[in-house]
């Protein structure tokens, strides 16, 4: 059998979520509003496959750029490139 070389390919530990958190959506993280220049960490919630960034940008942090549409435009930096990931509220956190 061939492998798989999907986007989500060899996510499965990755975009597993915790006990505590299956259920719902945290509707507090969907309706928070960034300002541009806020940090934020980029969580990927399994549960919601709209608006995710690639898993690469798991667990990083940056800083929002502007806002697209319902989703943010983060300023992520990856080794020594600085790139743009765009994401929607509910796979960001604030921090700070």
């Amino acid at each position: 059998m061939r492998r798989s070389k999907g986007t989500r390919q060899g996510t499965r530990s990755i975009l597993k979520r915790s006990k505590s958190d299956k259920g719902r959506l945290n509707i507090r993280r969907v309706m928070h509003n960034y300002e541009s220049g806020d940090r934020v960490a980029i969580v990927l919630d399994g549960g919601q496959q709209s608006g995710m960034p690639h898993r690469r940008f798991q667990g990083r942090t940056g800083f929002i750029q502007e806002k697209q549409g319902r989703a943010y435009v983060v300023a992520v930096k990856d080794g020594n490139m600085q790139k743009t990931v765009i994401a929607r509220p509910e796979h960001l956190r604030p921090l700070e």
